[in-house]
């Protein structure tokens, strides 16, 4: 058997591929909500502004609170309990099939970004410390966000399903949606029991002395690239904005709108895998640990475009809109990831985790909010003006970022 081979069947990728099945029902879980939530917050009477505000706080909440997660998972090198935590929180998930108390909806939602924040750095730290020097980070994440992205792709197709066998799209309908999701969720914790065993078993991760936290400060890279993630991400037009628009233009149905999500986690899958083979074959080109964050500088300029594509009344071009809005997600999460790996040490990653999603979920926050309230008073024009403004800046600190990281 050769090398190839056998690096493709060893520990580590199988690991990875545990991970991307884990993902995958979180996935099935939480995007296929995301699809329908602002949907059905417009079918219980929430305006636009309520809505964007919402999901923002429930964003930063998602976020900002990895920064504590992050720190605490390094301090106490128990990944394995946050993981557990964060995940089992998207039980709330299937709950919200059960009330139309909009009080109890919001605890609902925000809950669900909450468990995402206590999970988040401790999956990204196991995964890239699996993945170590055998397998590359960018394949590594690349693979577990295409697997991811099966579920995301998935998830939504339940509400899509329900919708079409039943010939309703309301509260009733909706509710059923939310309730279906409870099989995905018991699939998720048998795999991440699994994995457990699996990795803690087989001793997989780097032993990390407690000592070790307080060595070694955050390189300049590093708080350049957070800022040029902040700033990508700030006019970055979030889902929420643009089924709101579908939904408030009657532009299509209930189903299509969820279709259309689920086409965008189809893409993101595809170019999770594109964008992560790329960022490690940069490294290896340029011969640096940090060469293939320079992949990222393409992200503004394609963000640019998603204003004038999704908030329109064609459906091509929306349907176009939302093909490129799963690039930008799938390069966010792969290759945004991948690259914290390169520039922290592992007993700082954790932390280096929760200081960059404090910055991206402030920036979802922001723009989410914004948005919602621009749509609210019919001022298209001042979201692409909006958008145009933050990718400039962004466009600027990649620049920045790519001279330090040649004469690194």
């Amino acid at each position: 058997m050769s090398n190839q081979e056998k690096n493709r069947f060893s520990p580590a990728v199988i690991v990875i591929i545990i991970f991307g099945f884990i993902s995958m029902f979180g996935d099935m879980l939480y995007e296929s909500a995301r699809s329908a939530n602002s949907q059905y917050l417009k079918l219980l009477g929430f305006s636009a502004t309520k809505v964007g505000i919402i999901f923002g706080i429930g964003e930063f909440l998602g976020y900002a609170l990895r920064l504590l997660a992050g720190i605490m998972s390094d301090k106490t090198g128990k990944y394995w309990l946050f993981l557990f935590l964060g995940y089992g929180m998207l039980l709330v998930v299937p709950f919200m099939g059960l009330t139309m108390n909009w009080n109890i909806l919001v605890v609902l939602i925000l809950m669900e970004r909450i468990g995402k924040a206590l999970r988040s750095p401790a999956k990204d730290t196991i995964l890239s410390g699996v993945a170590g020097k055998q397998v590359g980070v960018g394949f590594a994440f690349g693979l577990q966000e295409a697997l991811d992205q099966i579920g995301a792709f998935a998830g939504p197709l339940v509400f899509s399903a329900i919708f079409y066998f039943t010939g309703k799209d309301g509260i009733a309908e909706y509710q059923l949606g939310y309730r279906t999701l409870i099989i995905a969720f018991i699939a998720l914790m048998l795999f991440l029991t699994y994995a457990y065993r699996k990795i803690h078993g087989d001793n997989m991760l780097p032993t990390v002395e407690p000592k070790d936290f307080q060595k070694n400060q955050l390189k300049p890279v590093f708080w350049i690239y957070t800022a040029f993630t902040f700033f990508c991400t700030l006019g970055f037009v979030n889902f929420s904005t643009v089924g709101y628009h579908l939904k408030a233009q009657g532009l299509v149905s209930d189903s299509n709108i969820t279709l259309l999500y689920s086409l965008a986690m189809l893409i993101d899958a595809f170019a999770a895998l594109i964008v992560g083979k790329a960022y490690d074959r940069l490294k290896e080109k340029t011969q640096k640990k940090t060469g293939g964050i320079l992949v990222l500088m393409a992200i503004p300029f394609i963000t640019l475009l998603l204003p004038f594509l999704t908030l329109k009344s064609s459906i091509p071009l929306i349907v176009i809109g939302m093909m490129i809005f799963g690039i930008v997600m799938g390069t966010h999460e792969t290759i945004m990831r991948s690259a914290i790996a390169d520039i922290t040490p592992f007993h700082k990653r954790g932390t280096s985790y929760g200081v960059f999603n404090t910055a991206y979920g402030l920036a979802l926050m922001g723009g989410a909010a914004i948005m919602g309230i621009l749509y609210d008073q019919n001022q298209i024009g001042l979201i692409i003006a909006f958008t145009c403004i933050t990718q400039v800046i962004a466009i600027l600190l990649s620049i920045k970022m790519n001279n330090l990281i040649k004469n690194s």
